[in-house]
């Protein structure tokens, strides 16, 4: 299978094409897989080191807002499937830039979807986020049939991209499935994310900005497990249907649980932990049912969070020149902006 992958140079999208090529293969058979992405500040060529080496890969820079850069790369080789993971994702940074999520997630989605379906390319897979429900009470869990209830840009930009994808099924009639994902944790995640931020700042002993009274719960999911979800989805997906991919019930944790984990596991103080000014619409509860999702292919999540848990935080560990190249310049300039003052109380 020929498969374009946009944003594949950011967190999941680099997981899923290294999943690929490894557990993919041994599933699917042979892949061809060209990536495209503009490599902003989450965007790393150092996710996909090496794979032009061993595999069948190519790099391409380019942004999916650029018609005429995204008509290039699909005219250039004959695709099966376009699996777009390219987007803008931190909550907080949509809440500072919210037009940049819609440049990004709605417009270049709908670039994306109008190229692929002028290309006669088979399929179309959009990569979105439970977040597009809103905010869950103390029960329950978010179906594919919950209404859509976004609380931020982000959210909300993520959600129009949905619809945009969906409209191209029942407008055009072309195959196109989206997946929502709860929150996902694994090696290569920016570390603006809860995990990843906790994890590097406990290893340099500087705080750990806690949002609120700490108790907003998340469904984990490994990156690997949500690759699988993929896989099959792009495989076996009933057109113009969306599936969800959760975390296992096990895997929902308050943050503040999340955050004791962590230091426990790196043998840090919890005195690193900072309580700051929670920030606005912060949504108390995800959690995802994914029973559609395994009725159809038998997917469910296999890592365990404690496990999962263990293996992200060893991989920063024995990582550290990832991260730490990435934690400087640009990085430093948001972290200040966003962090500066609520530490400072």
């Amino acid at each position: 299978m020929k498969l374009l992958v946009t944003g594949g140079a950011g967190f999941i999208g680099s997981n899923f094409v290294r999943w690929l090529f490894s557990e993919g293969t041994k599933l699917y058979g042979a892949h061809r897989v060209v990536v495209l992405d503009s490599l902003t500040y989450a965007g790393n060529l150092a996710n996909l080191a090496g794979l032009d080496k061993e595999y069948d890969f190519r790099f391409v820079k380019g942004d999916i807002t650029d018609e005429a850069a995204v008509a290039e790369v699909i005219a250039s080789e004959t695709f099966d499937a376009v699996v777009n993971f390219a987007a803008e994702t931190h909550v907080d940074r949509s809440i500072v830039s919210p037009l940049e999520f819609v440049r990004t997630n709605v417009e270049g989605t709908q670039v994306l979807v109008n190229a692929a379906r002028k290309a006669n390319i088979k399929r179309y897979l959009q990569i979105s986020t439970d977040e597009v429900y809103g905010s869950l009470g103390p029960t329950g869990r978010f179906m594919e049939t919950t209404p859509l209830d976004p609380s931020s840009a982000y959210s909300a930009s993520k959600t129009g991209a949905d619809l945009l994808v969906l409209a191209a099924h029942r407008t055009h009639g072309y195959h196109v499935n989206v997946t929502r994902c709860s929150n996902n944790y694994g090696p290569y995640q920016f570390p603006e994310k809860l995990i990843p931020l906790f994890v590097t700042n406990a290893l340099e002993d500087k705080p750990l900005p806690l949002y609120g009274d700490g108790k907003n719960i998340r469904s984990w999911l490994h990156v690997d497990d949500h690759s699988r979800a993929i896989g099959l989805v792009l495989e076996q997906g009933r057109p113009g249907e969306v599936y969800n991919v959760g975390g296992a019930p096990e895997s929902e944790k308050e943050n503040i649980e999340v955050t004791m984990a962590v230091l426990k596991l790196l043998g840090k103080p919890e005195t690193l932990i900072k309580p700051v000014e929670d920030r606005h619409g912060h949504d108390r509860r995800y959690a995802v049912d994914y029973s559609k999702i395994e009725r159809e292919f038998g997917w469910k999540p296999q890592v365990c969070f404690e496990e999962g848990l263990k293996q992200t935080v060893d991989w920063y560990v024995n990582n550290k020149s990832w991260w730490q190249n990435i934690k400087s310049g640009e990085y430093l300039k948001f972290y200040d902006l966003y962090y500066g003052e609520r530490l400072k109380k």
